[in-house]
């Protein structure tokens, strides 16, 4: 029986030339993992019961909420791709190999995932130690394929700003699971969509 050494794992930067689609999606599912735990153990450490963010409000007014934040980011988005150029906006190919092949279903899957795990740790768990401004702080840094270029950086900030105060105004998480999902499912669908030029 082979023993299994843990000095043998090597932890290596690579770049996004370097990843494929396997790949991609392995350490996608193991960061939502990952983020999914982070959050359960600061609500632990909180002594909030992750249950209670996840019950369903009695009005529906989330929704509304959930659904024109998105609507307005859409819109900005919309407006930042006919005045920036893309060499700007570029995350590095990761989105576009992510969900340019992937089918409907499994774009959506990625997108559900996505909205519960961050919205979890970031709106669930961290702003209610420290705040939308922080939080929005520390939800850029982790989009670190963005950080190369300004343009994105504080668009995502913004978002998650945007994400922070639609969970104040409604007080459920709801809000920005759905906004979340919807933004990452629509702009999945348009890369996997989109016509070559």
């Amino acid at each position: 029986m082979k023993k299994f050494k843990l000095g043998n794992i090597k932890i290596e930067k690579i770049e996004p030339g370097q990843l494929n689609e396997r790949l991609l999606l392995i350490n996608l599912y193991i960061t939502q993992g990952l983020t999914l735990f982070i959050g359960l153990v600061i609500l632990f450490f909180q002594k909030r019961n992750p249950i209670l963010l996840f019950k369903l409000p009695e009005n529906v007014n989330f929704i509304y909420f959930g659904l024109g934040l998105a609507g307005i980011m859409f819109l900005v988005d919309m407006i930042l791709s006919k005045f920036v150029s893309e060499d700007s906006m570029d995350d590095g190919g990761i989105n576009e190999m992510l969900f340019k092949k992937r089918p409907l279903w499994h774009i959506a899957l990625i997108s559900i995932i996505v909205a519960i795990c961050e919205e979890l740790l970031f709106r669930g768990a961290i702003q209610h130690g420290i705040g939308p401004y922080w939080t929005s702080i520390l939800f850029a840094v982790i989009h670190i394929r963005y950080l190369k270029h300004w343009i994105p950086t504080g668009w995502v900030f913004i978002s998650s700003y945007g994400l922070g105060y639609i969970y104040i105004l409604t007080g459920t998480l709801w809000a920005p699971i759905l906004c979340h999902f919807l933004i990452d499912f629509v702009s999945g669908i348009v890369i996997r969509y989109r016509r070559e030029s």
